[in-house]
């Protein structure tokens, strides 16, 4: 019996790809079990990574391939593992499956659908890092995804890619997979180690970074499902990966599209596609509206000028984790805000003061901006903590907190003139 058959009211995500890379098994909303994985080249990647290489191949091959890391930051891949290898052994690897930003549902299609690539790819990182041991950490609401990750772990030490002497070499290699408690923070890498190691889930000071001190204070590479799933690829394609996308930003990604288009789901593509591009893909807004905006999970905010930018890691790019969530001419600019200003106040950790407390100003000053009783100094207020909640954060939250209201209030000032006036363009405030 398939593992999903025995999960019950498992969403249907649309699924589209024109590349059918990380995506060429998971079109369908079902689990892909090992022996249909193998018949699709499953762990041949695997295979050839011990046969033909050393761990120091793959490194390299990791730092040409120029990977990106696909959590958010776009740091590259290569380097960090490099910065792991430096400090010596033990080493951990952790599989960064905590995907709780809003709008963002990519690796849960890897996890639910083919979850034998996400470990393979593990698999080839420990070898490449020497490390024995690694870790799935995956957030509390992917309880399907928990059971079948569980389920394609067993399936894969039945067939002698996990455990001891793998595939009868000298190479040990086993995953256990663990469940947050529903924390947005722990997504931050020092914060989801913490709660690994059963402590509460709050940031570390940085340096030294995991890669130097992680979990059980040893060497730790820190990667994400979309990430180390692209691992595999590179292995089997070796150089080839350095064609697929445009210069610097090679690879496959991963764009989770939802909000007012027509067809949302996850889509495939290379990151030299446009955000207009990508919005195409979807279908375009649904019901013959006009475009307004794209949120960026809980980050930025784009405009109609944005749309022809490219979906990659550079200055003028998209970036982080791709999510898109689009909004129509009906979606009032502010009541997003304060959808994304009430998740960033919720999940602060209340470690750093500036970020606790900051959170919970936005949050306040949004509402009365909404209900029509806000004010020209409100809105200075809301540039203030803008510069000073990200200074006086030591993670990413308090960075990210109050980067949707900047560019908002940037790209459009009249829907906060309006609201300061008692209206909303939308219609939909008062």
């Amino acid at each position: 019996m398939n593992i999903r058959e025995k999960i019950p009211n498992l969403p249907e995500i649309h699924v589209e790809s024109n590349l059918n890379l990380l995506l060429r098994r998971a079109k369908e909303n079902r689990t892909v079990d090992i022996e249909e994985y193998e018949t699709t080249g499953g762990y041949s990647a695997l295979k050839k990574a011990l046969k033909k290489f050393t761990p120091e191949d793959i490194v390299i091959l990791v730092e040409e391939s120029t990977l990106r890391g696909r959590g958010g930051a776009g740091f590259p891949t290569g380097r960090k593992w490099r910065f792991a290898l430096m400090n010596p052994p033990p080493r951990y690897l952790i599989c960064n499956a905590d995907e709780s930003e809003p709008g963002t549902f990519k690796d849960r299609i890897i996890i639910e659908r083919d979850p034998h690539l996400l470990l393979e790819g593990m698999i080839i990182a420990g070898y490449a890092l020497g490390a024995k041991e690694g870790y799935i950490y995956i957030r509390g609401e992917y309880p399907a995804g928990y059971m079948i990750l569980e389920n394609a772990i067993k399936e894969a030490k039945e067939y002698g890619y996990l455990g001891e002497n793998i595939l009868g070499t000298d190479f040990s290699f086993d995953i256990k997979v663990y469940r947050g408690a529903g924390a947005y923070i722990c997504g931050e890498e020092t914060a989801l180690i913490e709660s690994l190691e059963g402590k509460r889930g709050h940031p570390r000071l940085r340096p030294p970074y995991p890669a130097q001190v992680g979990i059980y204070r040893r060497p730790t590479v820190v990667n994400n499902v979309e990430t180390l799933s692209n691992i595999p690829i590179i292995v089997t394609y070796e150089q080839y990966f350095m064609n697929i996308g445009s210069s610097g930003f090679y690879g496959p990604k991963l764009f989770p599209i939802s909000g007012k288009v027509k067809k949302p789901g996850v889509y495939e593509a290379t990151m030299d596609i446009t955000l207009r591009e990508l919005i195409e893909m979807a279908g375009g807004v649904k019901d013959g509206k006009k475009f307004k905006a794209v949120f960026s999970g809980a980050l930025g905010v784009y405009s109609e000028k944005d749309l022809d930018m490219p979906m990659d890691y550079s200055p003028k790019g998209f970036g982080g984790t791709g999510t898109t969530i689009v909004l129509d001419e009906e979606d009032c600019i502010i009541d997003s805000l304060l959808v994304i200003a009430n998740f960033f106040h919720h999940e602060s950790c209340g470690k750093c003061t500036p970020c606790r407390v900051g959170t919970y100003e936005q949050l306040n000053i949004l509402k009365k901006i909404k209900e029509g009783n806000g004010t020209e100094q409100d809105l200075e207020y809301l540039k203030h903590l803008a510069e000073n909640i990200p200074s006086g954060s030591i993670c990413g939250l308090g960075f990210s907190a109050p980067q949707a209201i900047v560019d908002a209030m940037k790209k459009f000032p009249e829907e906060f003139e309006a609201h300061l006036k008692g209206e909303c363009p939308a219609g939909i405030c008062f």
